[in-house]
């Protein structure tokens, strides 16, 4: 297949010695069909897995293995370096990564990724106790601080039969991520969206800012947050009626979770409060899992001390079960007629109160006047900002892939129209460094 004629983008594929290696074909078709125009860099021991004629076939360039010995390019890893709007290492190894993390530069892969000077995104494939070694994390977290993407590896049956985290994500998610990332820092993508009219605000005073095209108008640093301790609670609560009874709410946890997984591909430690949810922990994230509003406000709480930003994502239960029952109610004479409730103690607003310099962001999930209620929130719980979403849209309600979101501060209403989940995450995160600038 020859390389395209005009192509939108260039990007650099560096495939590594793993069993993944296969997919890294499917991923190279996938850039191809984006209009990308895409030049191969492999390990000497990806060879021995998938050799370079596919790849020279597929690509339509000569595949570069060494630093010597390319006719008519002496300086190879320069060469793609310069070229590239992007490099995808795919399938990332531990060792790969290993190397990346430590500078070292001692072939032609290695050498390349040294010297790229354009965005790197990584796809890690390994044995799910390579990834979870504390080695291979701490690289990780070295490598997000410095502004590496990560596209996060899933769970299942691995090539060698262990079952866990480790398996190369999906074809279509290395593309899809690849291709976001090179709109975003290209600035050539427009997200398409439901053309809604802004909610004006309660306050005739407040200013409303509709978004540009459902997108942030500036692009955040790619480490922006590089040395922030954040604290981000996320899911529902389940508050006990008996020991398999419980109230709870819609919350999914998947707002937070993304969150989370933005801010520390930012370059936060981020200690995520998890209610009961079944959601996967993002990489780097620190998670602690709790189940009623008591265990959630006590962990929050201990966590904030040592952080200087909170995101109260969570939706946190106001009421709970004054009397829980210590074995399950028997319908037949144990009637369940009423349950009496007290108030759970308010996260968000014991946070505000004991802030001091550090920033605390509230989520005000709202039916109606959400607007003003926001603005009540603000002032009462003593918040930094909101982040208002009306959750009778099924486009920005509970468990929804999409938010449409307003952000509350004193200074005004900004108003996003519908967003990916992903890009709801960074357009919160995006707005941490200017509140530390004016705090």
């Amino acid at each position: 297949m020859s390389a395209p004629q005009n192509p939108s983008y260039t990007v650099v594929l560096a495939v590594t010695g793993g069993i993944a290696v296969y997919k890294a074909c499917e991923v190279l078709r996938g850039l191809q069909k984006a209009n990308c125009d895409v030049w191969v860099v492999m390990s000497e021991d990806a060879t021995r897995f998938v050799g370079t004629p596919t790849f020279e076939a597929l690509s339509g360039h000569p595949v570069v293995t060494s630093l010597y010995d390319m006719p008519g390019d002496p300086i190879p890893h320069i060469d793609l370096a310069d070229r590239a709007d992007l490099c995808l290492v795919v399938p990332a190894t531990a060792n790969v990564m290993a190397k990346m993390a430590h500078g070292i530069a001692d072939d032609a892969l290695s050498t390349t990724l040294l010297a790229m000077h354009s965005p790197v995104v990584l796809a890690p494939a390994m044995n799910v106790h390579m990834w979870q070694n504390p080695a291979t994390q701490a690289n990780l977290a070295t490598l997000r601080s410095r502004g590496v993407y990560i596209v996060d590896p899933t769970s299942g049956l691995l090539a060698c039969g262990d079952v866990g985290e480790g398996k190369l994500a999906t074809v279509d998610d290395i593309v899809s991520s690849a291709l976001h990332l090179l709109n975003e820092t290209k600035g050539t993508e427009h997200f398409v969206s439901e053309t809604i009219g802004t909610e004006p605000p309660a306050d005739p005073t407040a200013t409303v800012t509709p978004s540009c095209a459902g997108i942030p108008t500036q692009t955040a640093p790619v480490h922006d947050l590089a040395g922030r301790r954040i604290v981000i609670t996320a899911g529902p609560t389940h508050e006990a009626i008996d020991p398999v009874r419980y109230i709870a709410n819609a919350s999914t946890g998947k707002m937070g979770y993304t969150i989370a997984a933005e801010a520390a591909r930012r370059g936060a430690k981020v200690t995520l409060v998890s209610g009961p949810t079944a959601l996967r922990t993002p990489a780097g994230v620190l998670r602690v899992d709790v189940v009623s509003a008591a265990q959630m406000h006590d962990a929050t709480v201990a966590a904030f001390a040592d952080a200087d930003c909170a995101i109260c994502s969570a939706a946190v239960a106001d009421y709970t079960p004054a009397h829980p029952a210590d074995h399950k109610l028997k319908k037949n004479r144990e009637h369940l007629d009423t349950i009496e409730l007290v108030e759970t103690t308010d996260i968000l607003a014991e946070l505000g109160s004991t802030k001091g310099a550090r920033t605390v962001v509230g989520f005000a999930a709202e039916t109606n006047d959400l607007i003003a209620n926001a603005q009540s929130k603000l002032v009462l719980k003593h918040a930094d900002m909101i982040v208002a979403n009306d959750v009778s849209r099924k486009d920005s309600t509970f468990g929804a892939d999409t938010s449409r979101i307003a952000l509350v501060t004193s200074e005004g209403v900004e108003q996003f129209e519908t967003m990916p989940l992903p890009q709801v995450a960074a357009t919160i995160l995006d707005h941490l460094p200017r509140m530390r600038r004016r705090g």
